[in-house]
């Protein structure tokens, strides 16, 4: 029996995505996806039209989001699943969380003037579809169109990560704020990319050991921006934790993702897919 192709983790304009929840929605079934969640960062604005473009499409449709958190000092990103979009626990922190956005943004935009690059906020910001959500994202794409890199990881690796001089920190949600929206809505908490955290193998372990415990119930083992031996370790870990698997492109766009939606290998055979706890 052939598995079901699920892919849980995508972007839309909404956020930090390239194309508007509808075009999403499409080219994840012209590309053979049977489950499919929308998972914008911090914002669910997109899921409607995305649901009514995955049903007139013939996909199964779960809504979704990413949440920007902190932990110990790391920025981690945990994808919510299944949930009620309406649910005002989840819907009220999401908007705390946004309300900052454009402020960080700001002081992006003057630590790069500071450096002799001036400009990028408002340039920035004309990339964003939806300003309260502008991101490191539509810097670097301003950034890239203006000639500082050749690409966007070039921008990011070199002026927005941390330490870097366009990297402004912001108070993201916490773990348990996170997983306590989601799990209130009636959705399934999962970590998303767990293998692009700056983090020993002993922190990775404590992380998850205070996810599972507060409630948290899926790791993406197959995603993106993971390699083959990032698979094989994380599907270890999902086996020891007991966690749900999930799979997830984190596409973007045609141009800024990993892989294509839908077109990820297929999840280890033994782990128990995340889909089964939303059916």
């Amino acid at each position: 029996m052939t598995p079901a192709n699920f892919d849980f983790h995508c972007h839309s304009s909404v956020s930090d995505g390239l194309l508007p929840p509808q075009e999403v929605a499409r080219r994840a079934a012209g590309n053979g996806v049977d489950w499919w969640a929308l998972t914008d960062h911090d914002d669910i604005g997109g899921l409607e039209e995305a649901a009514q473009t995955a049903a007139e499409c013939g996909m199964k449709f779960v809504p979704g989001v990413e949440i920007s958190i902190e932990w110990k000092e790391t920025p981690i990103h945990i994808v919510g699943l299944g949930f009620d979009p309406k649910h005002p626990a989840l819907v009220d922190g999401l908007e705390h969380l946004r309300s900052g956005r454009v402020e960080r943004a700001k002081r992006m935009g003057d630590a790069l003037a500071a450096i002799g690059i001036p400009g990028v906020f408002e340039g920035a910001m004309g990339y964003a579809a939806n300003p309260s959500l502008i991101s490191r994202a539509h810097f670097a794409r301003y950034m890239v169109s203006i000639g500082i890199s050749r690409d966007v990881p070039g921008i990011f690796q070199h002026y927005l990560t941390p330490g870097k001089p366009g990297y402004v920190d912001h108070r993201w949600a916490t773990l348990e704020e996170a997983v306590g929206w989601i799990e209130a809505a009636g959705g399934v908490a999962v970590v998303a990319h767990p293998g692009r955290y700056k983090m020993s193998g002993q922190e990775t372990r404590r992380f998850l050991e205070e996810f599972k415990d507060i409630g948290g119930r899926g790791i993406e083992v197959t995603c993106g921006s993971h390699s083959n031996d990032h698979v094989l370790h994380f599907a270890r870990l999902a086996r020891h934790y007991g966690f749900h698997a999930s799979r997830g492109s984190d596409f973007h766009g045609p141009e800024e993702s990993y892989v294509d939606l839908g077109r990820l290998p297929s999840l280890p055979e033994d782990l128990k897919p995340v889909w089964r706890l939303i059916v």
